[in-house]
């Protein structure tokens, strides 16, 4: 892992290989470990870069008042001073926000965008009742957990489906119970309050939409207005693996995405 000053915080990142910049968002409860076999998969063709989140793995915790625009002025910083031009950028789940949030700020910065198990914040893609249930919930079992892993398990069956191989799903219990309470905090709230809906439609750079036919957390029906909304987006379903695709079905995942990326490709 390599370091970096951005706006005061300690931003710790994973870069591998050579070639047009690939930049890899994380979801919640996670850091830049959940892309290993992205990382492994795409680093013969692409400089990938993968960060730990403000709050999360080796980086430093943010302040308490930051959401998801301050969360993104700090990745802008990063991709600044890495001096990666136009890198096309991958998100997952609440890293997907992060990518909608970052176009926001900075629509000239992203080559293309790949949105997986994508919201456009869950404020944008849920229902009120929907959004106040899953922080509220979530945020109840964060408190009452006695050790991480406790916490980490509240998540799991949304997050694989009961297809997936114990293995991978242990393996990745391991990375989560590793979370900071404190970047979890930020992270669900700065997600539950998100509402990127207005972005989508501006949306002006090759749009790849990567779900899980199975996922439990972004629905189809989420997918689908993301797909409508969002101009000249492709939206692919891939069959039988749930939230964490790129877990259940690595080998699929990065195919895809190396398909997506090499037709956008300068």
């Amino acid at each position: 892992m390599e370091r970096i000053a951005i706006d005061g915080l300690s931003i710790a990142y994973e870069r591998v290989g050579s070639g047009e910049p690939l930049v890899l968002l994380h979801g919640g409860l996670s850091d830049h470990r959940e892309w290993r076999h992205q990382v492994d998969a795409l680093s013969d063709t692409f400089m990938v870069v993968a960060w730990d989140a403000p709050g999360c793995g080796g980086s430093d915790d943010p302040p308490a008042t930051d959401r998801m625009p301050e969360y993104a002025a700090r990745l802008s910083g990063l991709i600044d001073e890495l001096e990666l031009e136009r890198p096309h950028v991958l998100g997952l789940s609440w890293g997907s926000t992060l990518a909608l949030a970052l176009y926001r700020l900075r629509p000239d910065l992203p080559r293309t965008l790949i949105l997986t198990a994508a919201y456009a914040g869950w404020a944008g893609s849920l229902t009120p009742d929907e959004v106040t249930d899953r922080l509220r919930t979530s945020l109840s079992d964060l408190e009452a957990a006695v050790v991480p892993e406790d916490f980490v398990r509240t998540w799991v069956p949304s997050l694989f489906t009961s297809k997936a191989d114990t293995t991978v799903v242990e393996d990745y219990v391991e990375v989560m119970a590793e979370f900071h309470p404190g970047g979890v905090r930020q992270m669900l709230h700065a997600i539950a309050e998100a509402d990127l809906r207005p972005v989508l439609p501006t949306i002006r750079v090759p749009t790849l939409l990567l779900y899980g036919a199975e996922d439990a957390r972004s629905s189809q029906e989420v997918a689908e207005t993301m797909h409508r909304d969002i101009p000249g987006s492709e939206l692919v379903f891939l069959p039988d693996v749930g939230h964490m695709s790129n877990l259940e079905a690595p080998d699929r995942f990065s195919t895809v995405v190396r398909g997506f990326l090499e037709r956008n490709a300068d």
